[in-house]
């Protein structure tokens, strides 16, 4: 079996909120498949985009985790404190990048559709130069134009197999600089991981369709491709992702009797049958060689 050298998971929540059901599938998900193949595990707040994080809601999902048995390797990582680096991988793309002065409307009255994830396929209009009178807002990437399909990227989920995009078609020149001045996601998360030397992503499904994007800049900058497995996502009884917007309730477990309880939903969900688990460390000493069996691995000690 692979040793901790081999292996660097991670798990990175954003502070927009407490941790609800959702959150800890992803959580526990990631924890369980870097512990199964006895490799590091990260945790990295993800609060780049500093207008929608919460005061203490870091620290408090910090908490939880630890509450639950997670326990991290490491220093945890704050994004917040990292944008001269972003600044740094946006001046290696260079030339990759261009300015775009077009405000949401205008994106919305001219775009070409709309990405898988809801972002709207951006036409291209600043791609040649800012027209008179406009001003920069973002900062986007340009992406492969469609001939010889050098557009299309294509990678192999470990649950979903394999999965290919059209980044001309499905997604357009996307933005690494928000018109707010904040990075974008894409660019933080693609840095983030090949600097801490992440060789797995294990997710929410919900992030799949922004993978062929991320491999894009991992190429253009020059770094290793993770591997990838996005589990599904919880939904509420109307069938929407589990999330702070659609009503998740925080998770606050009093004891812990309720944290194994929050324990053992979150693996039924994993279809890992643990319900027999009486307690945190109980839980986790059956769920780990649980997970091991179901992905494959051979259950030889450490």
């Amino acid at each position: 079996m692979p040793n901790r050298s081999n292996y660097i998971g991670r798990f990175a929540p954003s502070p927009s909120g407490p941790l609800h059901q959702g959150s800890l599938v992803a959580a526990m998900a990631s924890y369980l498949d870097a512990r199964a193949h006895h490799g590091s595990w990260l945790v990295r707040i993800e609060d780049v985009d500093e207008g929608r994080s919460v005061p203490g809601a870091a620290e408090g999902i910090l908490a939880l985790l630890y509450t639950l048995g997670m326990k991290w390797d490491g220093e945890v990582l704050w994004q917040s404190r990292r944008k001269h680096v972003y600044q740094a991988a946006a001046e290696q793309l260079g030339a990759h990048l261009y300015p775009c002065g077009c405000n949401r409307r205008e994106i919305a009255d001219s775009r070409l559709g709309t990405a898988p994830d809801g972002s709207a396929i951006y036409p291209g209009t600043c791609r040649h130069g800012l027209a008179p009178g406009k001003t920069m807002r973002s900062l986007r990437v340009r992406v492969p134009d469609p001939a010889g399909h050098a557009d299309l990227i294509a990678f192999t989920d470990r649950a979903a197999g394999p999965v290919a995009q059209h980044l001309s078609s499905e997604s357009g020149d996307f933005v690494l600089k928000r018109a707010d001045g904040f990075w974008a996601y894409q660019l933080a998360v693609v840095v983030d991981d090949a600097q801490q030397g992440v060789t797995d992503i294990v997710r929410g499904a919900d992030l799949i369709d922004s993978t062929p994007r991320q491999i894009y800049l991992q190429r253009l900058l020059g770094v290793p491709v993770p591997r990838y497995l996005h589990v599904p996502v919880v939904r509420n009884p109307d069938g929407e992702k589990l999330s702070k917007q659609t009503g998740a309730l925080a998770l606050a477990p009093a004891d812990e009797c309720q944290a194994v309880e929050a324990l053992r939903a979150s693996a039924a969900f994993l279809h890992l049958p643990l319900a027999q688990a009486s307690s945190v460390g109980a839980f986790w000493q059956a769920a780990i060689p649980a997970w091991a069996n179901r992905i494959g691995l051979p259950l030889a000690a450490a």
